[in-house]
């Protein structure tokens, strides 16, 4: 009767063990990425001098037109 106990025990124990490693697997494991980890898409805007192609956030306006550095918009004046 001892030996019957002792493995429903161990049983017991064991799918315990494994339950909780998968649980704290799904925590510190494969994530998806969240909001602040996704790049976003951003616009691609053409330098009115070289004809670069440049993210808008990069690029640099002036007078309704678009440059991709200050030498270019100086230089277009």
């Amino acid at each position: 009767m001892s030996k019957i106990i002792t493995v429903i025990l161990v049983t017991v124990l064991v799918v315990y063990l494994f339950r909780r490693m998968a649980q704290n697997r799904g925590e510190k494991g494969i994530q998806p990425p969240s909001d602040a980890k996704k790049k976003t898409v951003e616009d691609m805007v053409r330098c009115q001098v070289c004809g670069v192609n440049l993210p808008r956030s990069e690029a640099i306006l002036s007078r309704g037109r678009i440059y991709c550095c200050d030498e270019h918009r100086q230089s277009d004046t």
